[in-house]
């Protein structure tokens, strides 16, 4: 585990927490609208879920999450800090900044650059 003193790693798990109940935040907030659908607007609105869900970003939002608790899970298994691909530290202000982050820097841009994210198409 890379050598952070135990207020950086409280500073760490309370960063995860609170980015975690931030996400669920943003999911309630995006789904909440569909609990308020009377019943003849339920037909018209099944058709035109993509429209009224954005799901994209629920998607990304979860998978997040799922990050977070990969996170919290290493950070109680001592094995929280370290770049999952070259071992070596990750940084405490990377991860104040970024908690769910993986790896380092130099390993972060390389994998963007080995598996650069699929671009959705534009009008």
């Amino acid at each position: 585990m890379a050598n952070f003193t135990e207020e950086q790693l409280t500073q760490l798990k309370a960063a995860l927490h609170k980015r975690y109940l931030d996400l669920q935040q943003v999911i309630r907030d995006e789904l909440a609208h569909t609990q308020d659908i009377s019943d003849s607007e339920l037909a018209e609105y099944l058709n035109n879920i993509p429209d009224e869900i954005d799901t994209a970003l629920v998607d990304r939002q979860i998978n997040e999450m799922r990050e977070l608790e990969i996170s919290m899970k290493y950070l109680s298994e001592l094995e929280f800090g370290d770049c999952i691909d070259c071992g070596n530290e990750i940084g405490f202000e990377r991860l104040l900044a970024q908690p769910s982050a993986q790896r380092c820097i130099q390993c972060q841009n390389k994998y963007e650059k080995d598996y650069p994210k699929e671009s959705t198409p534009s009008l």
